[in-house]
């Protein structure tokens, strides 16, 4: 530096010891700084004290020479103690030259450059709180600095200010929250670790309502919640804390959207257990206000309900912010907008309700959020009154996850819940779903779970029963009696041709998935029926069933199926009330019934024969037996026989057993029995069924005095709904089909190289 150039008021002297490398003569000279500035205060010479911080910023403090930028520091901290409460004025010129040397390159000049704002700052107090936002952004890049003096420095000056800013109720929060969300995002430990210690004091001065400005910077302290350190992530989770508390305080300030848009795009582990916690909180606060945001929440939520116990305080926060959120879905929902805006605005001036008032005021203005590929748009106007379910992107994220095969087993299953949720209170809306969803459904039968499959059913099961999609069926299951009746749960009796479309439709798509997967008919085809007869009456599954199977083309596919209802009618519990209307055949529905089923279970002999024993047709199950003589005897045709005798022996056929007691009335049971037992080879099931025979009491050991001689009469032949011949001659067409089939196969495998 050039001591000759004139620096006045600043003597020679004091340049020279400015510009000293030690720091004993510096601090001289700074004394002497402070003296002369004195004096110009008592002058009131406020031009002559601008001079004097020009030439110490310009000159030294901003000079290339180290040793002068020194004494440029210590010079203008001595200006400030020597302006005492009047530096206020001086505070811009006396600042930004500190700041500036906050950035040098030499530590010991930054640390120096701390100790001068320090000075500063102690003697401006409160006048430095217009400048805060400088200061804070040259506190946070000190917060960082390698040096552990100049970060030392840097605490003091970082506390001082803390104090001066709780002391205060004039400091600026509009103005410094852009640049809270700037440095919020900062990827250093310490800069992060400043960022959250601010925070904290902000919200705890009672007159700065940082609550307002939460959204501006809660990303942020997601992002900071993930840090690695743990003492970071501490000293967050406290600060969110508080903010949840506060929340929970004052939920009529709160602007959940715009928070609920930030929560739900946070997946990291460390993050997820206070994002759904908080979450939960904003359902439960909110109500139907978060509605419109419900594809988002569950994009958030459902894969967390499949975490195992290493994560269960997550599952469980996730677990109460779904059932929170379908608690909030109402028939309302299925109502139209107009229906909808028409119940909430009664007639009046049009001035807003109190409902609108608080809508507007939580939710501002139109957001949008972005997770993954799918992006979730909600448009909040404030000309309605009404929250409107985002059922569209509900069901969007819905289907997504039952067609992800990585979706856990407890999220499918909370993703079957849901659809059964919505089609119970919108079913309306829902139905314009059914298409795109059912093949999903259906495919969703072929899961590995017995959960999946149930809550699975439960949803088809609601869907082919529900008023809201009766259509006109006609088309797509043909019968030949248009007029037959069938039930539907609640016990009403409605025309067929009046039935849900997507009952017929679903019967027929799982006789379809059936034969593709002979695995899923042999593991899960008795299960899923049964559950069904439990979900949509058994009569309306058999009935349709059976229609379907009668024209099926796959006739060894017709013969197993028919195999598989004939066991689960005979054995199931649920079944119970079908076999006890099928016992008595007393009534033109009961006799419809049969005829029905007894048409398709002639695709199987055997079970066309028990079907018979069941509702008590000896005397036909005695011609169906005598026409065996003419069938295929196969190995899997005797082992079905060998089932029918042990089924004669079980609780079932008690009833059955019984009667051979009756023998003048049931003459043809009796014939019936010895068909079978001339069927069956030298086995364990002859010798069972011989040895049920020959305990058949003689008749006349076991007439009464007061019995007339009865003539031996099958009782079921008089019934005048039924015509067994014309049932014998379709049991005839029926093996026909199945012959011819059996043949042409074996005439494929005698030349294979014969194209048909």
């Amino acid at each position: 530096m050039n001591t000759e150039k004139d620096f006045s008021p600043l003597t020679p002297s004091i340049v020279r010891a400015l510009n000293d490398k030690l720091y004993e003569k510096r601090k001289v000279a700074a004394l002497e700084i402070e003296k002369l500035v004195r004096e110009f205060v008592a002058q009131n010479n406020s031009a002559q004290i601008r001079h004097v911080i020009q030439i110490l910023a310009t000159e030294f403090a901003l000079s290339q020479h180290p040793h002068s930028r020194k004494g440029g520091l210590i010079g203008l901290a001595a200006c400030s103690i020597a302006l005492g409460k009047d530096s206020g004025s001086y505070l811009k010129e006396l600042i930004d030259p500190v700041l500036t040397c906050f950035n040098d390159s030499d530590s010991r000049l930054r640390y120096y450059a701390c100790e001068a704002l320090y000075n500063i700052v102690k003697v401006a107090r409160g006048a430095v709180l217009p400048h805060f936002n400088v200061l804070f952004d040259g506190l946070s890049k000190l917060a960082a600095d390698p040096d552990p003096n100049v970060k030392s420095g840097s605490e003091l000056l970082d506390r001082l200010l803390k104090d001066i800013v709780t002391e205060s109720n004039k400091f600026d929060l509009v103005a410094f929250v852009p640049l809270l969300r700037e440095r919020i995002y900062s990827n250093n430990q310490y800069a992060r670790q400043f960022i959250i210690s601010w925070i904290h004091v902000l919200e705890s001065v009672p007159d700065i309502n940082l609550l307002d400005y939460l959204p501006e910077f809660l990303d942020g302290l997601f992002q900071i919640l993930g840090d690695s350190s743990k003492e970071i992530r501490r000293m967050c989770e406290v600060v969110l804390g508080e903010f949840l508390k506060e929340i929970k305080k004052n939920p009529s300030s709160v602007k959940f959207a715009e928070m609920a848009n930030i929560l739900v795009i946070h997946s990291n582990d460390l993050i997820q257990l206070t994002s759904m916690t908080w979450m939960r909180e904003f359902i439960q606060l909110a109500g139907r206000v978060v509605l419109p945001y419900s594809s988002g929440i569950l994009t958030a939520v459902l894969p967390c309900l499949s975490y195992d116990d290493r994560k269960k305080s997550t599952k469980e926060a996730a677990s109460a912010c779904n059932h929170s959120l379908m608690k909030l879905v109402t028939p309302e929902d299925d109502e139209d907008d107009e229906e909808s805006q028409t119940k909430s605005s009664p007639p009046g001036d049009g001035t807003p309700s109190k409902k609108e008032s608080d809508l507007n005021g939580l939710f501002g203005p139109c957001f949008r959020i972005s997770t993954g590929s799918l992006i979730y748009s909600v448009l909040c106007s404030s000309d309605r009154s009404a929250v409107t379910l985002d059922l569209d992107g509900i069901v969007q994220v819905l289907d997504r996850h039952l067609h992800d095969s990585s979706t856990g087993m407890m999220t499918r299953i909370a993703v079957l819940k849901w659809l059964y949720h919505l089609y119970i209170k919108t079913p309306r809306k829902m139905f314009k779903h059914t298409d795109s969803l059912f093949p999903m459904l259906l495919k969703t039968l072929s899961d590995e779970s017995d959960e999946v499959i149930l809550k699975d059913l439960e949803v088809l099961a609601e869907i082919a029963s529900s008023p809201a999609g009766q259509t006109d069926t006609s088309g797509l299951c043909d019968s030949s009696d248009s007029k037959t009746e069938l039930h539907i749960p609640g016990g009403k009796i409605i025309n067929r041709m009046l039935m849900n479309s997507y009952f017929y439709k679903f019967m027929i798509n799982l006789l379809k998935r059936f034969s593709l997967e002979r695995k899923l008919l042999e593991m899960r085809g008795a299960f899923i029926i049964r559950q069904l007869c439990l979900l949509l009456h058994a009569e309306n599954v058999f009935h349709s069933m059976a229609d379907i199977l009668l024209k099926e083309e796959d006739l060894k596919f017709a013969s197993t199926m028919v195999q598989t209802l004939n066991t689960i009618l005979l054995t199931s519990a649920e079944l119970f009330q079908l076999r006890n209307q099928l016992k008595d055949l007393r009534t033109q529905e009961s006799c419809a019934l049969f005829c029905c089923l007894y048409r398709s279970w002639c695709h199987n002999p055997v079970a066309t024969v028990s079907l018979c024993f069941l509702t008590q047709n000896y005397q036909h199950a005695y011609d169906l037996i005598q026409k065996f003589g003419d069938l295929e005897v196969t190995v899997d045709f005797l082992m079905e026989v060998d089932k029918l005798v042990q089924l004669i022996e079980s609780p079932i056929f008690t009833y059955l057993r019984l009667q051979l007691l009756d023998v003048e009335h049931n003459p043809y049971l009796i014939k019936a029995l010895y068909g079978l037992l001339m069927l069956l080879p030298q086995s364990q099931a002859f010798q069972l069924l011989s040895h049920r025979l020959s305990c058949v009491p003689n008749p006349e050991l076991m007439r009464t005095v007061e019995d007339p001689k009865a003539p031996v009469k099958d009782k079921r032949l008089a019934q005048p709904h039924i015509d067994y011949s014309e049932l014998l001659q379709h049991f005839d067409r029926v093996q026909s089909k199945h012959l011819e089939v059996r043949h042409q196969r074996a005439g494929r495998s005698e030349h294979p190289d014969r194209k048909l």
